[in-house]
């Protein structure tokens, strides 16, 4: 797992559990797996400064893991990582008895983030996607947050992802992590979940003047539309339904770069999707933080992944027919990102604490879709007559 120190050896009990899960919601015993997990009713207010949140944290620590319990207050250390959107990540050291270290990350959920995020799901998924090894291990869970084991890499930048090299790596990681098995219904979310944002996002009413009036220009009838037609196109290309990770920006990719080992974390919106979705919102988020739309891959550059993603071993034998196909299904799909993003940011607008211009993102997303949609389409319904692309690229 690339950890530093000594690691709790409890998640592996909750590996065996889901490893033994048939199929079902719980484990040969009738317990779902996250019931193995420690668990504590503490509650940290994210609002404060780390130095202030530092007895909380100790306190949390003791009371899941009890052989700390008698350890004195100076055997903890706390240190921000980093902070996101919907997540603050806390660094744990705890020096035991024994002088030795273990290290930790505590991830504390942002306000409000249950209206976009559903955090029963999350749950229910993390011990398939640990047993599959896949992300840091869950070893506690408390109020408005939870533990896993801390991983020793480096976060990716925007740019990193299109090196070809790590991009490769991503596309044989994603491969890997499409073929995990979670328990509970495996029927597509992705539209029932835009639609759901979307019937929240209409009913918004902002204190803010400023912000009404912009609100007020949004059209969601136009929006509405928009998506049934994309639905449509959509399911015309009966795209392979995966476990899809459905954020896979750089901040949740990490690398060590000395065992050249690459690492999928924060699995918060994983849900059942599909295949060509995850892949084109994972191009979508080469635009980096400043929202570059013109560092989208090029063909050349999406060929190198689709061929690492359909023939991790030997990508340069992938059928040059299917990899086509693949590229046809991404790049429908990458409208589909837009959307859900858009409609996103005008809630996170209405509850995020954060100061940050979402409504002003909504348009930015909404606007990139306009802007793409009818190459999109175009290369979608090519497709579809003629079965080949007749080798228009976008």
């Amino acid at each position: 797992m690339g950890v530093e120190g000594k690691s709790l050896n409890i998640s592996s009990v909750v590996k065996e559990a889901a490893a033994s899960d048939g199929g079902g919601t719980s484990n040969g015993n009738g317990k779902d797996a996250t019931s193995l997990i420690p668990s504590s009713s503490i509650s940290i207010d994210i609002s404060l400064p780390v130095p202030e949140m530092k007895p909380g944290i100790i306190e949390l620590c003791k009371d899941l893991f009890g052989k700390w319990s008698s350890l004195d207050d100076s055997h903890f250390s706390v240190e921000r990582v980093s902070g996101g959107i919907t997540n603050l990540l806390l660094k744990v050291a705890v020096k035991e008895a024994s002088s030795d270290y273990v290290f930790l990350t505590v991830r504390l959920y942002g306000p409000n983030t249950d209206l976009v995020i559903d955090r029963k799901r999350e749950l229910q998924a993390l011990p398939f996607i640990s047993a599959a090894g896949f992300g840091a291990e869950l070893l506690g869970l408390f109020a408005n947050g939870m533990i896993q084991s801390f991983i020793s890499a480096r976060t990716l930048s925007p740019s990193d992802m299109s090196e070809p090299k790590i991009s490769a790596e991503i596309a044989r990681q994603l491969c890997k992590f499409h073929q995990v098995k979670v328990a509970g219904s495996r029927e597509p979310k992705l539209w029932s979940d835009i639609f759901k944002f979307l019937k929240q996002a209409e009913s918004l009413e902002f204190d803010d003047k400023e912000k009404q009036a912009k609100y007020k220009t949004i059209s969601f009838k136009e929006i509405r539309d928009e998506l049934n037609a994309l639905k449509n196109l959509t399911d015309r290309l009966d795209a392979p339904v995966v476990f899809a990770h459905n954020d896979l920006l750089s901040g949740n990719l990490m690398r060590n770069d000395e065992e050249e080992k690459l690492y999928l974390i924060d699995f918060e919106y994983g849900s059942y999707s599909y295949r060509g979705y995850d892949i084109a919102n994972h191009f979508n988020e080469y635009a980096g933080y400043d929202c570059d739309y013109s560092l989208y891959p090029d063909r050349e550059a999406q060929y190198l992944f689709l061929r690492n993603y359909l023939e991790p071993e030997r990508p340069h034998e992938a059928d040059d027919k299917v990899v086509e196909a693949l590229y046809v299904e991404t790049n429908t799909f990458r409208l589909a990102s837009h959307l859900y993003w858009a409609l996103w940011a005008i809630i996170q607008a209405k509850v995020s604490p954060i100061d940050f211009d979402y409504l002003s993102y909504f348009f930015l997303r909404y606007d990139e879709y306009k802007k793409q949609k009818e190459d999109c389409f175009s290369i979608a319904n090519e497709y579809f007559s003629t079965g080949s692309i007749n080798g228009y690229y976008l």
